[in-house]
């Protein structure tokens, strides 16, 4: 049997949907002003979804205030912690679009070029960097092992600073 008081509205939960959606819409947007207003969409929603999930409003929790129940004050918590958390993420991403306005005199992301030479050597199939290791040597791993420099293996040495490798003064 389902307690009526424990269901939340359905109003709020298609809040809820409708903040989320709106909110991912909008950081796949190249603007980093619409970014900015999905961050801020989506910490909204992460809110009431916070609240409605805490359950229904109740007295204070206060030990021995009233008799009846009492809301839950973690939700109310773990609301202002994400509060705090979107508020950063967002002064974060103004701070980019005011940068990116003041050098470029628009707030759009640009494609990388390095993204755009990955991607075309992926269609070509072509590999993205030269693979050393693919590579057969014809050496063995121990002849490999003997010409790589090891410096743990090396004596102690004095360094610039005039102390020795280990620590001690030279």
């Amino acid at each position: 049997m389902i307690v009526l008081d424990t269901v939340p509205s359905g109003a709020l939960l298609l809040t809820v949907g409708v903040l989320f959606a709106a909110g991912v819409y909008l950081l796949l947007e190249r603007s980093l002003t619409r970014v900015l207003l999905g961050f801020v969409l989506l910490g909204n929603g992460a809110n009431l979804a916070i609240l409605v999930a805490g359950g229904r409003a109740g007295a204070p929790p206060i030990t021995g205030a009233t008799a009846e129940p009492m809301s839950d004050p973690l939700a109310q918590a773990m609301v202002l912690t994400s509060i705090v958390i979107t508020l950063a993420l967002v002064a974060f991403v103004l701070a980019m679009a005011y940068r990116s306005w003041q050098l470029h005199g628009h707030d759009e992301v640009q494609d990388d070029l390095e993204d755009t030479r990955i991607a075309r050597l992926a269609d070509a199939d072509a590999p993205s960097y030269a693979d050393s290791d693919a590579e057969e040597s014809g050496s063995t791993l121990d002849e490999e092992a003997v010409a790589v420099r090891d410096e743990v293996a090396l004596p102690d040495r004095e360094t610039p600073s005039g102390t020795t490798r280990g620590g001690e003064d030279a």
